[in-house]
């Protein structure tokens, strides 16, 4: 959960995730402003009037009576894997069955995903709400059966290689969701047998998903001492990691040590919950056939390893830049190396404080100047109350957006302070919305959408804001404030992420071996960040325990869920760039691409713009952009 950072996109063939999110990596929320205007919470009643209503209760049972109808039918039909291939002999017979399968799968696949984005809207907003996790967890009951269908119609497919391209060129359903048939069936050869698949669907609620909700819950509920002001008080934890952005260096210092302690205090339960996980992928990864986690995390992301492979030689070559980013922050605030706990430090000065209100009109005077649909798309969501931007206690840190498929719309979680990333982070969110906007009318199946593709309108949306702020800037310490919050960005999403990938690498091969103690993990943590950030951090002041907080090492379906943020940050800064030179004939194809980012690879559809990301150049292209805004920090 994000991201984008809670929320991960919805995985490639993996309809049984319920409330598909994507989120922007933004930072953790700090207690509520004052005077921040209208700060709302978002509205849901159209989709069903509460989780005791009629409405909720007559659609829960509506999804397992379309259950029971696929289970009935897929026995009816010997929808399952065969040595001799499907039972259907004649073609047309067998396309009738297909057919209708898809069919099926599509209206409880929309279903079930409605369902999780409304229980999500509880369980995010108020982690104490028992009710909804109880409705959570019954869902997730109905997932194992979802997921139990998709194996079954995964092997039966699997056996129709020879009569697959004939099937796929018949026009209507089968056609039109060529690309994911073709893709389940490629996936189709990393299967256990049947009865292994249902056993790891059943068991993983009370192992790898139970780690996770262990995590999620502890860490969410995890409240700290410190003194502020003079005053002790009592701080949860989104709060108290706020405190990196504080204006007091040594208010930063405390905040920063006193979650250190925090996190030396908890740490065998996350290192417990990270060894179970993990331990889990990788059993269950062997037993598939595949190669490592890594395989699983790239067929998901819709990209190959030689276009990861370029992309990160790129970002390893890109690191120089960032770290002269990190010595001039250093320099700034008059220090030699730039501790851990000053990596989020404000520099420069901003008097603007935005109420949501300013926030709003912003937004849309900025998308208006690319799109009247964009600009469409942002009003209703504010009109409508898609957004939760109220900070409260038990509600998630960071930002994210969900799609709520039954009504065609999207919903928005933000923190909202008034702050200039408070204002990129809602632009970010805003994005996802959008990208799920073009993607309305198409059948589900042909909407699931790879992360890395997931976050390309996101990083649009937000480039457009912070390119007008930039020009808007009253003057050089504005300018310079905002160029800090967009380079604290891209660190982050270039460096920090090749740390966390560098991480969860090494805890893969290590947990295959024996399980690992929560000073080792700390140990790999330590290590990966002397990698990437290299002496642009101060070695005495790391962060040894990132692992225990980011919830995206924690979720089984979702292995290496770190590098398609970098995707999505040099993709999105790559159409950006050609946004810039073809103006307004951009738009179209634009947003064509957004539509189609279900039915197909990333390769294939960044070559619509020209665009080869198998070749080193292009991120470098990208990465260089990003060093222009450093020389221009470093010059302020």
């Amino acid at each position: 959960m994000a991201t984008k950072s809670k929320k991960p996109s919805k995985p490639a063939a993996k309809a049984a995730k319920p409330a598909a999110k994507t989120s922007k990596a933004s930072k953790p929320a700090k207690a509520q402003p004052k005077d921040l205007g209208n700060v709302p919470r978002w509205d849901l009643t159209n989709v069903y009037p509460s989780l005791d209503s009629d409405q909720f209760q007559a659609a829960f049972q509506d999804l397992k009576d379309q259950l029971d109808e696929l289970d009935a039918f897929m026995r009816s039909h010997r929808i399952e894997k065969s040595e001799t291939g499907p039972a259907q002999t004649d073609i047309e017979d067998l396309a009738r069955v297909l057919s209708d399968t898809v069919d099926k799968r599509n209206r409880i696949s929309r279903l079930y995903g409605t369902l999780g984005a409304f229980i999500a809207s509880y369980t995010t907003t108020d982690s104490f709400n028992q009710d909804a996790r109880r409705a959570e967890s019954e869902l997730e009951m109905q997932g194992v059966r979802l997921r139990k269908q998709e194996v079954g119609f995964r092997g039966w497919l699997s056996g129709m290689g020879e009569q697959l391209p004939e099937l796929l060129s018949r026009p209507g359903t089968l056609a039109e969701h060529a690309f994911y048939l073709n893709e389940v069936y490629e996936q189709s050869r990393y299967l256990m047998s049947p009865a292994e698949e249902d056993l790891a669907a059943e068991l993983t609620l009370s192992g790898a998903n139970a780690w996770g909700k262990l995590h999620n819950t502890t860490t969410s509920q995890l409240s700290v001492e410190i003194t502020l002001d003079g005053k002790k008080q009592k701080l949860p934890m989104p709060a108290l990691i706020n405190l990196r952005n504080h204006p007091d260096g040594e208010t930063r210092k405390r905040g920063y040590e006193a979650e250190m302690d925090a996190w030396e205090k908890n740490k065998e339960p996350y290192a417990a919950a990270l060894n179970g996980v993990k331990g889990e992928v990788n059993t269950l990864d062997k037993r598939r056939g595949r190669s490592d986690a890594l395989h699983a995390s790239l067929d998901t992301a819709r990209i190959d390893r030689q276009t990861l492979d370029a992309m990160m030689e790129a970002m390893h070559d890109s690191f120089p830049t960032f770290r002269r980013y990190f010595k001039a922050k250093a320099k700034k605030l008059g220090k030699k190396q730039l501790p851990w706990y000053d990596i989020f430090a404000p520099i420069g000065k901003t008097d603007t404080v935005y109420t949501y209100e300013q926030a709003r009109d912003f937004i849309l005077e900025q998308f208006a100047t690319f799109s009247d649909h964009m600009y469409d798309l942002a009003k209703r969501a504010y009109d409508n109350n898609w957004i939760d931007a109220e900070m409260r206690e038990g509600k998630s840190g960071g930002g994210f957006c969900m799609d709520v498929p039954g009504v065609d719309e999207s919903r928005i979680l933000v923190n909202f302070d008034g702050s200039m990333d408070q204002l990129s982070t809602l632009a970010h969110e805003l994005g996802h919305a959008y990208h799920n906007e073009c993607l309305v009318g198409k059948p589900y199946l042909r909407t699931l959408t790879p992360m890395t593709l997931a976050e390309t309108a996101s990083i649009m949306c937000e480039t457009i804001v912070t390119e007008a702020s930039l020009k808007l800037a009253k003057n050089k310490n504005e300018e310079l404030a905002i160029l800090e919050q967009y380079l604290q960005g891209a660190a982050q999403v270039v460096v920090d992420i090749c740390s966390r990938f560098i991480f969860e690498k090494e805890v893969f091969e290590r947990r295959a071996k024996a399980e690992l103690s929560a000073d080792e993990i700390s140990a790999i943590m330590e290590d990966a960040q002397l990698q990437t950030y290299g002496d642009g951090l101060d070695p005495e002041y790391l962060h040894k325990f990132m692992w225990t907080w980011k919830p995206h090492y924690y979720f089984a379906g979702f292995s290496f869920y770190n590098y398609p943020y970098a995707f999505g940050l040099l993709f999105g800064t790559g159409l950006y760039a050609i946004y810039q030179q073809r103006g307004e004939a951009f738009v179209a194809d634009y947003r064509e691409l957004l539509a189609s980012t279900g039915e197909g690879d990333a390769a294939t559809l960044a070559a619509r713009f020209g665009i080869n990301i198998r070749e080193k150049k292009f991120w470098e292209d990208s990465l260089k952009v990003i060093g222009q805004s450093v020389d221009r920090y470093e010059k302020l």
